[in-house]
């Protein structure tokens, strides 16, 4: 990164992008889709992995949001769906999917080792189903990305 006084960009070329604002544009020349709008978001939702840094990082770019609030804006949005299934109340996120918890029955397991039986506990697990609008939007389908412009 560059200092604000500093005008030269000392960083070897060789090296990558830093920054994920960076790699996003590297990305997007590869592609060869570098294009202004509102393309920048579902570019960086091809990556391998979207982290809450880059997320939040999203937010100070497209909203204007300093660094600080977008990181706790970011934190408040996963704690907020952390909570609701701690208490085992489903969370549904309109376009983008459903996060339920389902309830496991026990049942009789197998040590690959030895073969032993063994059972398996009850338990609660999380689950997520894609909404038909995300799952349109990751087979490529024609203007399924429009409403998330």
């Amino acid at each position: 990164m560059l200092a604000h006084d500093d005008p030269i960009d000392d960083r070897d070329p060789e090296s990558g992008p830093d920054t994920p604002a960076e790699r996003r544009t590297a990305e997007a020349s590869l592609r060869g889709d570098e294009g202004e709008g509102g393309g920048a978001l579902l570019a960086s939702l091809e990556t391998p992995t979207l982290t809450k840094a880059e997320l939040a990082e999203l937010l100070f770019e497209r909203l204007g949001l300093n660094k600080r609030e977008s990181k706790d804006m970011v934190e408040a949005f996963f704690e907020l769906i952390h909570g609701r299934l701690v208490t085992g109340q489903d969370v549904k996120l309109s376009g983008f999917g459903n996060f339920q918890i389902r309830r496991k029955a026990p049942r009789p397991g197998r040590n690959p080792r030895t073969g032993e039986t063994i059972p398996i506990k009850a338990r609660d697990v999380v689950t997520f189903h894609a909404s038909p609008k995300l799952k349109a939007l990751v087979q490529g389908e024609p203007g399924a990305g429009d409403q998330f412009e």
